[in-house]
């Protein structure tokens, strides 16, 4: 199946032929049945990642019915660095030092990587299936800061395609003002692959979202969350959060990597508390 899906993917690059709608649908689907076969065959999120790492690409984005001019193809290009870059660092076990190691085991580790800096891993278990955490994180992505203290305001500037967004978010004040009001401008990308969702994002620039006044413009990236149903249980879902920011102005690193840290379990915990709440059920 792989050289007739190479073969299509060869065919739509040709100019005459990349217009042709039902080519286009045909390499879609012939793709989409390949990435399926290997998520099925995946024996873990080691496998997952090497996978999506040869498979992803800008290819999925460009077959969609609406073209994309050339800002719009740069977002994606980006969005598909921060994935991939975010991916080759969790992928690489080595040297990673614990910072935080919480009672229901929850844990925050650290390393530092030349060209990024210091960098912080999240590991949880969320008791709740995969599709209602992906739903609160993408689908509801606004309602944020609703239930994040840390984060004041997420706003979706634009959507291209199914998989790519930009947005822009507003950090709340830390307690005391010890970190003050931040705000990012940030490209997203979210995959599905098989049983597993990747959330990757960076930092961009937006020409409808010049820097604010009141806000110093911080920057993140790469970073991503991973989901995946847990081992045996899946009805729970164990999130892996890869945080990359540089929070700008003058502030100690001790500082930075306190509240960092903090920032993220505190996030575990108010995401559970977000799901655990009741449905509301019209009558």
């Amino acid at each position: 199946m792989l050289p007739a899906t190479s073969k299509l993917c060869a065919a739509i690059s040709y100019r005459h032929l990349r217009n042709m709608t039902g080519l286009r649908r045909q390499a879609a689907v012939a793709i989409s049945q390949e990435l399926s076969k290997l998520a099925r065959r995946s024996a873990g999120p080691g496998a997952w990642i090497h996978q999506v790492r040869r498979r992803s690409s800008l290819l999925s984005s460009r077959l969609e019915e609406k073209p994309f001019n050339e800002m719009d193809m740069s977002y994606i290009k980006q969005g598909e660095e921060a994935l991939q870059k975010s991916l080759s660092i969790l992928g690489d076990q080595d040297g990673w030092k614990t910072e935080t190691v919480v009672g229901n085991g929850d844990k925050v580790l650290s390393k530092v990587l030349p060209d990024v800096g210091k960098v912080f891993r999240l590991e949880v278990v969320v008791d709740q299936p995969l599709e209602t955490v992906y739903s609160e994180l993408v689908d509801n992505m606004e309602q944020m800061g609703d239930w994040n203290p840390s984060v004041k305001e997420v706003k979706i500037l634009q959507k291209i395609g199914k998989d790519t967004v930009i947005t822009h978010e507003k950090a709340a004040a830390t307690p005391g003002n010890i970190v003050g009001p931040r705000d990012f401008v940030s490209v997203r990308c979210a995959k599905r692959r098989g049983s597993t969702c990747v959330l990757a994002g960076m930092s961009t620039t937006y020409g409808a979202m010049p820097e604010q006044e009141g806000f110093i413009r911080a920057e993140n990236g790469p970073t991503c969350m991973v989901l995946r149903p847990l081992a045996g249980s899946p009805s729970q879902t164990r999130l892996t959060w890869l945080l990359s920011i540089d929070l700008k102005g003058w502030l100690p690193k001790t500082i930075i990597n306190q509240v960092l840290s903090q920032t993220q379990v505190d996030f575990a915990n108010h995401l559970r508390q977000r799901l655990a709440r009741p449905v509301a059920t019209g009558y």
